[in-house]
C-alpha cells in the first residue's frame, strides 16, 4: 500500500480571517510598509511643492513625486523588501537610497531640475520619513517584547 505525501506545512494564521484565508502578519505589515513608502514620498513632495509656491497641487504633487515612487519600488523589487519591511536594513536604506538615486536619475532623464541643494534635501528628508518611521516601529517592537518577557 503506498504511503501517502506528508501534508504541506500551512502558514500560521496571524491576522484575521479574509474570505482568501487568513491574513498573516508580514504581508499586513509588507502592505503597510509599502503604503507608508508611498504616502510618505508623496508628502516630501507636497512640502516641497508647498515651499516653493508652485499651482497645481495633485498634479504638480503627482509629478514631483513619481520619479522617487519609481525609484522605491524598484527597490523593493530589487531587494525583495516585502520579506522583511520594517526592517532598517536593509529594507529602508534600501528604499531611501533607491527612492532618492532612481528618483534623481529619472528627473534628470525627463527634464525635471536636478542641483545639489535639492539632492540634499531629498537626501535629508526622504532618509527622515523611510528610516524614520522604520525606527520606530523598532523601538516599538523592542518595547513590546519587553514587556511581554517581563
Amino acid at each position: 500500500m503506498p504511503s501517502s505525501p506528508p501534508p504541506l506545512p500551512r502558514p500560521a494564521a496571524t491576522g484575521p480571517a479574509t474570505p482568501s484565508g487568513p491574513v498573516s502578519v508580514s504581508r499586513r505589515s509588507a502592505v503597510v510598509a509599502a503604503c507608508a513608502d508611498a504616502a510618505l514620498i508623496l508628502l516630501f513632495a507636497a512640502i516641497g511643492r508647498d515651499a516653493h509656491q508652485r499651482g497645481d497641487v495633485i498634479t504638480g504633487v503627482l509629478a514631483t513625486a513619481w520619479p522617487f515612487l519609481a525609484g522605491a519600488a524598484a527597490a523593493w523589487l530589487a531587494l525583495r523588501i516585502w520579506r522583511s519591511p520594517l526592517a532598517l536594513w536593509p529594507a529602508g536604506a534600501g528604499v531611501w537610497l533607491g527612492a532618492v538615486t532612481v528618483g534623481m536619475l529619472l528627473r534628470a532623464v525627463t527634464g525635471q531640475t536636478v542641483v545639489l541643494p535639492f539632492v540634499i534635501v531629498a537626501l535629508l528628508s526622504l532618509g527622515l520619513f523611510l528610516l524614520g518611521y522604520r525606527l520606530l516601529a523598532a523601538v516599538i517592537r523592542q518595547r513590546n517584547t519587553r514587556r511581554g518577557g517581563a
